[in-house]
């Protein structure tokens, strides 16, 4: 495999950027003078002249499409700062090495400005205004939500209120950012080369920015050592990189720091909820107005995952009345980015932790409370009050297999054996629902994709799809349909990806789309071939099309197996025999396909509503912990989980997806956070060890089952299975924390569950009771 950093260009040149020390403040002045001078350098380049050769970078999701307000978003700070960590200057030197000691040199002074960084404080009236052309900090306000709440919480038995403060924490792959630059002064073109999700996007991005045509841009995405939305275009360094090619004329490249990756952070939310409920547990009305804090708005798609977050509730529970406000602020901290969930993780968290204190509340079992809310088997498709259309599944059946294998009435068996001793076992369930493969109207986040399959005279066969992987095996899964499909074996079959030369247009790789878009694509385009192979086959073996099956290589007789032909010999057949046994059958064998999956609708219904995803996998998650009252510390002993994402490609990529959220999902549960000092709005969990990550021994075997319900609107029934897993974990395990203090009568409403955090409950529950 060869990834970003291994590429090497001749004449190749290194990018070192200048960061922003401060979280808001003017750039009165840079001086380069010192730098410029520095060994190895070649080039150096301020904000102030950025602009005069690129435009501002085009936002992925404009929040202006939807009513909300944006600003422009440039590769360097152009007359002041609005986070820590914003690009301010670039230098191109001969090595990483000196570049990075030429940026030491440039010469900035700052006027400070008052900065915000609590998304709360930045709805106040007199809260630091970020962009002076906003009224105020509010980037966009949706509400989601139908029936009539007034009147159900008005009825209801019972009803609760409180809130949950999610966290922001980050998307950590292997291998970081990293792009390069190669600018063709004769051809007047660039090719970039990116660790990049979306290099068809990218490419017109590119050229936007860069006051170019698109056809002068070339973008070549390698293999990708991770992404997890990480990887989506929008950052100021994609385009930064291609003008520093430009200007100095060398080659350039640039290669992500840890520390630059965890600048990128998500997903904080502070949502304050009411739920109205009878005596039976079953939810007649649910409101939930939260806060989400993207940090500064920049151009990459972070701001939509609040909007897929309110989009979502109630996931997979028949709640008829609902009121969901989402209010999305900027503030002084980096942009938030994509990240794997995309806002749907903090759904099902928030939903999940909602049914346990129902349950809690009545002392009801928080498996019964589920069982009576959630959307049964004979109701599907069943539209949701946000305006999703839930495809399949069975929810009850996906419950029922998960308390069997935790065998449930041992384990709470156990839990009150232990609690005689002094120690606090939990078990906690997490319903999970996950819309996958994104369509978003308006926008380059398409819900098509087009792959092209073609079969050489020798019987091989090569697939270009506008899909990419992120390293989660979808290229060896597409390759799987096409060979079923043709007969051949998979040493005769190769892929290509990622090069928007090559391949036809697709969207890229993000929202679990590959095997819905890119892999049916592939099956179309094989099925295409499949009829020209059976006809000639048939002819060659002197029997009707019905009689003749393809595999192994080999096209046979059904009514006869004896009598077969190499794929390879029917394939040369119709390139040499055009005009003779393979009369009528055009050549060449070649055929590209777009899929479009059924269930999107792009034009808003009655009530303004549009469904934005074809299908809806589903799991059941369940969680075993240890809570050591004394030191506040987690111990996850066992976890399993009941998984459904419609018709399975390849079971071990599906698990190897499914057991990497967990982790993420376990690591957000328990210990990740990008905490910023609230005296100088600078990150501080800049390192691996701040920003802890769970490791390989603070995970249990993760026991797994599958449940196929395939998705009618799909031509294979596949649904997504890549953004699965996180907010189901770690919704889990909050809960089965929850269950093991309940003996205490402790509620945490603040994200993550880290032992500092746990003991510091206890102990003012402690103090609570002696008062």
């Amino acid at each position: 495999m060869v990834y970003i950093d291994d590429i090497r260009l001749p004449n190749m040149h290194f990018a070192g950027i200048l960061r922003s020390p401060h979280p808001h403040a003017r750039i009165v002045s840079i001086d380069l003078t010192r730098a410029r001078r520095a060994e190895g350098v070649e080039f150096a380049l301020t904000g102030a002249e950025a602009a005069e050769h690129t435009d501002p970078i085009p936002h992925f999701i404009s929040p202006l499409a939807f009513g909300g307000k944006s600003t422009d978003v440039r590769c360097l700070a152009l007359g002041k700062v609005v986070y820590a960590g914003e690009p301010v200057a670039a230098v191109v030197a001969d090595s990483r090495q000196n570049a990075e000691a030429a940026i030491e040199l440039i010469d900035v002074e700052y006027e400070p400005l008052p900065f915000v960084i609590d998304g709360d404080e930045a709805l106040a009236a007199d809260a630091p205004r970020l962009y002076e052309d906003w009224d105020d900090n509010v980037v966009i306000q949706i509400p989601f939500g139908g029936g009539d709440p007034a009147a159900a919480f008005a009825d209801a038995e019972h009803v609760i209120e409180d809130e949950l403060q999610i966290q922001r924490y980050s998307t950590q792959p292997i291998e970081p950012r990293g792009y390069i630059a190669d600018w063709d002064k004769s051809a007047r073109s660039y090719t970039f080369y990116g660790a990049s999700q979306n290099p068809h996007p990218l490419k017109w991005v590119l050229s936007r920015a860069l006051r170019v045509k698109e056809s002068q841009v070339r973008v070549i995405a390698p293999a990708v050592g991770g992404a997890f939305g990480l990887k989506m275009h929008g950052h100021p360094e994609e385009s930064l990189v291609c003008l520093l090619s430009r200007l100095s004329g060398k080659p350039v490249k640039w290669i992500e720091d840890r520390s630059e990756t965890l600048l990128i952070g998500a997903r904080e939310q502070t949502h304050r909820f009411k739920v109205g409920f009878n005596s039976q547990g079953k939810i007649s009305a649910l409101k939930d107005h939260f806060v989400a804090n993207v940090g500064a708005l920049g151009a990459p798609p972070g701001w939509g995952m609040a909007f897929l977050t309110g989009m979502s509730i109630p996931t997979g529970y028949k709640i008829e009345n609902v009121d969901v406000l989402v209010t999305v602020a900027t503030t002084n901290k980096s942009p938030w980015n994509a990240a794997r969930g995309y806002g749907k993780e903090a759904t099902n968290l928030v939903m999940e932790r909602i049914i346990d204190l129902v349950a809690r509340s009545l002392d009801m079992d928080p498996v019964e409370v589920r069982r009576r809310n959630l959307i049964e088997s004979h109701e599907f498709p069943y539209k949701t009050t946000g305006g999703l259309n839930i495809d399949s599944g069975d929810y009850h059946a996906a419950l029922d297999k998960a308390v069997e294998m935790i065998g449930l009435d041992d384990v709470r068996a156990e839990q009150m054996r232990l609690l005689q001793e002094g120690r606090h076992l939990g078990v906690g369930f997490a319903f999970e629902l996950t819309p996958e493969s994104g369509d978003i109207p308006g926008t380059l986040v398409g819900g098509f994709d087009t792959s092209t399959v073609k079969m050489s005279p020798s019987g091989e066969v090569t697939v270009l799809t506008g899909v990419t992987t992120p390293g989660g095996g979808n290229d060896t899964s597409i390759l799987q349909i096409v060979v079923d499909e043709l007969g051949v074996t998979m040493a005769d079959a190769s892929i290509l990806q990622g090069d928007t030369l090559t391949t036809p247009y697709g969207f890229g790789n993000y929202s679990g789309r590959s095997m819905v878009t890119g892999g049916n694509a592939a099956y179309l385009a094989a099925c295409d071939i499949r009829v020209k192979l059976v006809e000639v086959a048939s002819r060659i073996l002197e029997t009707d099309n019905t009689d003749v099956e393809l595999g192994g290589g080999f096209a046979r007789r059904i009514s006869d197996p004896s009598r077969s032909i190499p794929i390879a010999d029917v394939a040369y057949t119709i390139y040499t025999l055009a005009f003779a046994t393979a009369t009528g059958v055009e050549p060449p064998l070649e055929s590209t396909r777009t899929y479009l999956p059924g269930n999107i609708q792009q034009t808003p219904d009655a009530d303004g509503r549009i469904n934005i995803y074809p299908t809806y996998s589903n799991a059941v998650h369940v969680a075993i912990v240890e809570v050591d009252i004394e030191t506040g510390k987690v111990d996850l002993q066992r976890y399993g989980v009941v998984h459904d994402c419609g018709t399975i490609i390849n079971p071990r990529f599906v698990e190897g997806q499914m057991e990497g959220a967990i982790a993420m999902g376990v690591g957000a549960a328990l210990m990740e956070h990008s905490i910023h000092d609230p005296e100088t709005g600078v990150l501080t969990t800049n390192g691996f060890k701040s920003y802890l990550m769970p490791r390989a021994s603070d995970l249990p075997m993760i026991e797994t089952m599958h449940q196929v319900t395939p998705s009618p609107y799909t031509a294979l029934g596949l649904k997504g299975a890549g953004e699965a897993g996180i907010g189901g974990a770690q919704a889990a395990v909050s809960n089965a924390v929850h269950n093991a203090l309940a003996p205490l009568d402790i509620t945490i409403r603040k994200m993550p569950l880290s032992p500092g955090t746990v003991l510091h409950a206890i102990k003012y529950r402690e103090k609570e009771l002696k008062k």
